[in-house]
């Protein structure tokens, strides 16, 4: 009978090798199915060997990401319990972009967003304490419309959007109840 020599791992190899993958799946890495199928394998694993399939193929991580999303049409959409990286390049030429941070995983005090619209049009929903600073931002057609919340708010992240708009549109507005 052969035995897996493999040093047993503790929770926190565990916790560390479920957090690559969720972040791989936020990025986009992985589909849904592959996830749970390998959330299954980590959940349950022993040894290190036992997690070499659920990391495989999983970029290293990065605490400080830049993650370049880039679309010639149709639509780039972020929403829900993603996980925002710290630099967020978006480049659109005829698409929609929708990036809903109301309820992503932000980790970082200050996210920078480099947004490039050649004639698409974006809609970036905050959460509701966040801040936002757009005046790095270039438009050559319409200014980006920004809907402040009625109430001061602090204490959230503080997001920098730059880039440039050529004919495109940007709608920014902070997350309703």
């Amino acid at each position: 009978m052969t035995q897996d020599m493999s040093p047993r791992i503790s929770d926190d190899d565990r916790d560390t090798a479920i957090e690559r993958l969720q972040e791989a799946y936020a990025a986009g890495f992985v589909t849904r199915e592959e996830m749970d199928e390998r959330l299954q394998v980590a959940l349950t694993a022993r040894t290190r060997g036992d997690l070499v399939p659920v990391l495989a193929s999983l970029p290293e991580k990065d605490t400080g990401s830049t993650v370049a999303i880039a679309a010639r049409g149709g639509r780039i959409q972020r929403r829900g319990g993603w996980r925002v990286p710290r630099t967020l390049k978006i480049e659109s030429e005829f698409g929609k972009v929708e990036l809903d941070l109301s309820r992503a995983i932000i980790d970082y005090p200050v996210i920078d967003i480099e947004l490039r619209l050649q004639y698409g049009r974006a809609r970036i929903v905050l959460p509701r304490n966040a801040t936002v600073d757009y005046e790095g931002l270039g438009a050559e057609w319409k200014q980006p419309v920004y809907q402040a919340p009625r109430r001061g708010s602090t204490g959230g992240p503080h997001i920098r959007i730059s880039g440039a708009m050529e004919h495109g549109r940007l709608k920014i507005r902070h997350r309703r109840r």
